[in-house]
Parts: C-alpha cells; structure tokens; sequence
C-alpha cells in the first residue's frame, strides 16, 4: 500500500462498500464505467437526497449535525461524502467554526434497508471515519448505520481489526484500479438483486453450457 496518494489518484469512498460485496461489481461500475439503476438503487437515492445538504447544519441537544460532508483521506486514496456527521461536546474533540469548545465527530451513514449479516456497510462507515480522522487530526472510535426499513440505528465499533481491513481493501481498490482488472464472476444468491445482473450475466458467464441448455435452467427456474 502507497504511504500517500496524489489528488488524481483518490477512487470513490463509496466503491468500498461495492468492493466489499462484490469485487466484480466494483469494477463494472468503476474500471468500466457501466451502471444501471433498479428500484433498491433508486430508493437508496431517494433516501440520500432527503439526507443530503451541503449547505445545512442544525444543533440538537448541545450537538451540531452536519449533512452532506465532503471527506477524503490521501492515506487510503479515496475520496467521497458523509450522509450526516455529528459533533458532540467532546475535551477530545476539535474546534468549530463560529461555535465555542470542542466537539468529537461521529460519522453516520443512511442505508435504505436493514441490518445486514456482511460488512459492506461497516466498512463503509469506517472509511469515512478515518477519512475524518486524518483530515480533523482527532481520533473516533465509533460511528453509526441509520437503517430506513427498520428505523433502527445501530452503534458500530471502530476496531483496530475493522481499521486494516478497510485498509486492505482501499489498497486493493486501488491495485485494481490501475491494473484496470475485472475479476471473473463468482454467483451468490446476492446476484438476484444485483442493479448490474443484466451487464454482469453471471450465469452465462460462469456456464459454458450452450445456449438451449441457458434457457432451459432458466425456465426450470436455476438460475
């Protein structure tokens, strides 16, 4: 892993969580440059336009709430945009502008559905928490992950083990990247609800079976 990258070489804060969930995927949408919505996508965007300001800021019980926060880190490479950050009254936290004392930021992402059993969305989290710790010179240990189908926000550890793993994986975005690598397909059930399936075709392109076989699985409902 680089010890810095340069301002052209920062890569989409975002593509880690897509990384993360399908390396194949990542690179359709950022080595390839495809992309194709369906409805998980586009409720996802809708709640993030609700979320999204970059303009407003509110205090809420001694704290003051940022949406739509601009963040980057040269260490890891990558660049991108907090839904909401936090700053609470923290001796540990850092200075406001136009506000008095010190605050500690706590990064929270919006996900449109629920809790999930993968890390896709607490790497993501992690990212920009170390994207804020570099930039603000101030250390987080934890962040959050605000779920819009089950109105439940969940408390995300900012472990030293979670802290490498982000690490690792922004590294190997970026060999990637650069390699301008696709990796092969490799079908899971996630497939089904994938917004690149029809550019991907995971079964075709992991069934060297002929055309007539193809149809036959997918009226038989293999696929």
């Amino acid at each position: 892993m680089k010890s810095e990258y340069t301002s052209e070489e920062l890569l989409p804060l975002s593509g880690i969580q897509h990384f993360v969930f399908c390396r194949r995927q990542w690179a359709l949408i950022h080595v390839e440059r495809q992309w194709q919505e369906n409805g998980l996508t586009m409720d996802g965007k809708i709640m993030h336009e609700r979320v999204d300001d970059p303009f407003f800021s509110e205090s809420r019980g001694g704290s003051v709430i940022t949406r739509s926060m601009p963040v980057s880190s040269y260490r890891l490479g990558l660049i991108g945009v907090c839904d909401v950050v936090e700053f609470t009254p923290s001796a540990e936290g850092v200075k406001l502008k136009g506000r008095t004392g010190l605050y500690l930021p706590t990064p929270v992402e919006y996900k449109r559905g629920e809790e999930k059993h993968d890390r896709c969305d607490e790497v993501q989290l992690c990212a920009q928490a170390l994207c804020l710790e570099e930039m603000l010179s101030v250390s987080i240990s934890q962040g959050s992950l605000f779920y819009g189908k089950t109105r439940h926000r969940v408390v995300i550890e900012l472990t030293q083990e979670l802290r490498e793993y982000v690490q690792k994986m922004a590294a190997e975005m970026h060999s990637y990247f650069d390699r301008g690598y696709t990796p092969k397909v490799k079908p899971t059930k996630a497939c089904r609800s994938c917004s690149l399936r029809d550019i991907c075709l995971p079964v075709l392109q992991q069934d060297t079976l002929s055309a007539s076989r193809y149809i036959q699985k997918y009226l038989e409902g293999e696929e």
